[in-house]
């Protein structure tokens, strides 16, 4: 059977819907690159704001006109699942897919390594944050074994990748059911035998806080990025609770200050909600006022948007014209610490290696996860020193020395 597939949202639901695909693979079925040309299109799926969902929706249309069958998975099916399937559209819903975190895909060859995205090492969560509809999607935490993360990981070597990445809603919940942390997981992940680098995936600042000292401890292994991503939503403790975030953002900063005392030149990436209904302009300040300070190097803006099943779901956005004032606002701080930040990059020689290859050049990361565009004759995977030469809006530019 030839198989087409795309998906769409956060590394956990891309890597989850790949693993899903590599094992129709192993079972002897063919990928095409196009649905066109499908007996059956697999389509990964996101919710996490209506938009997202009308687009699924239209996608799905698509390919069923596309292709003899659809397969659906990922949190759509939370929302529309029971809509959803006809004649040729098939839907796996999450709760479905529980399965693959206590045997079922555990073992999957990665057959084809350029449609995977990292590996899930817990379903669920721990939170209950009113906007949310991932943690009702995905259900109660459930943690992968370590053993089957770590066989899961040599397979993945076997392949020739060098970046493993490991994802979840919230990597930090990691081993809250089964007597083991985050931090014991990246010691044990460090202990592999090979030449890679390790990327550990978004942290909620709730479970990040309980295991702090150790998990800084873990992250001074050589093989892990010094990359943190922490998802603080709002910079203003009122906003935080009409969330139920289950934290202040005094601890949220503290998470922050201590990783930055360790690793200074480390890369912070976070996530702010803007149009909640509970902002006020004192909230907004306070999020300016935590930006400016903190000056994360991403910053994933998402507009409140309710969903389905949620607390929040009756409860109005702010008005649009605040909201992309907000969003503006934030963005254009963004751009100038930004630009003063990489610019101190300038003539500094730094050791990267090439991860990615773009159309034209090769992405590359040093050991902050700080991405650098290089040209020449690279291999993948290679490490090279590289002179700054130059920056954009989020990255630098360097040339092979």
């Amino acid at each position: 059977m030839k198989i087409y597939f795309e998906s769409y949202g956060c590394t956990l639901e891309k890597s989850e819907a790949a693993l899903y695909v590599n094992k129709m693979l192993n079972d002897g079925n063919e990928l095409v690159r196009s649905p066109d040309n499908a007996d059956l299109s697999v389509i990964g799926t996101c919710v996490v704001i209506k938009h997202t969902e009308d687009h699924m929706l239209k996608r799905i249309g698509e390919l069923s006109k596309k292709s003899r069958n659809v397969m659906v998975l990922g949190c759509l099916a939370t929302v529309n699942g029971n809509t959803l399937e006809s004649d040729n559209i098939k839907v796996i819903k999450p709760k479905e897919f529980r399965s693959f975190y206590t045997g079922t895909l555990d073992d999957v060859k990665i057959k084809e390594p350029s449609i995977f995205d990292g590996i899930p090492i817990n379903q669920g969560c721990t939170g209950h944050c009113n906007f949310c509809i991932s943690h009702i999607s995905r259900g109660k935490l459930i943690s992968r074994k370590p053993e089957k993360i770590i066989g899961q990981i040599k397979m993945q070597l076997e392949t020739g990748t060098k970046e493993i990445r490991i994802t979840s809603l919230d990597t930090a919940a990691y081993g809250k059911d089964i007597n083991i942390d985050l931090a014991d997981l990246i010691n044990l992940i460090s202990g592999i035998n090979g030449d890679f680098m390790l990327r550990v995936g978004m942290m909620e600042p709730r479970n990040t806080y309980d295991i702090l000292e150790k998990l800084i401890n873990a992250y001074h292994k050589d093989k892990v990025f010094k990359f943190l991503h922490l998802p603080v939503q709002s910079g203003d403790n009122r906003v935080l609770k009409s969330m139920n975030r289950e934290y202040k953002i005094e601890e949220a900063i503290h998470i922050i200050k201590r990783f930055k005392e360790e690793f200074p030149d480390m890369v912070f990436s976070t996530d702010i909600i803007s149009g909640y209904y509970t902002e006020s302009e004192e909230s907004i300040e306070n999020t300016y006022k935590f930006i400016e300070k903190y000056r994360p190097d991403i910053i994933n803006i998402t507009r409140f948007s309710p969903r389905p099943y949620t607390p929040d779901y009756s409860r109005k956005p702010a008005p649009s014209n605040l909201t992309k004032e907000f969003s503006r606002k934030i963005m254009e701080m963004h751009r100038e610490y930004m630009d003063e930040k990489l610019s101190g990059y300038h003539g500094m020689v730094l050791n990267v290696m090439a991860t990615e290859k773009t159309e034209n050049a090769y992405l590359a990361r040093d050991v902050n996860y700080r991405p650098v565009i290089i040209n020449g004759d690279v291999k993948l995977y290679e490490k090279l020193n590289v002179e700054i030469v130059d920056h954009g809006d989020t990255y630098l530019i360097g040339r092979i020395v």
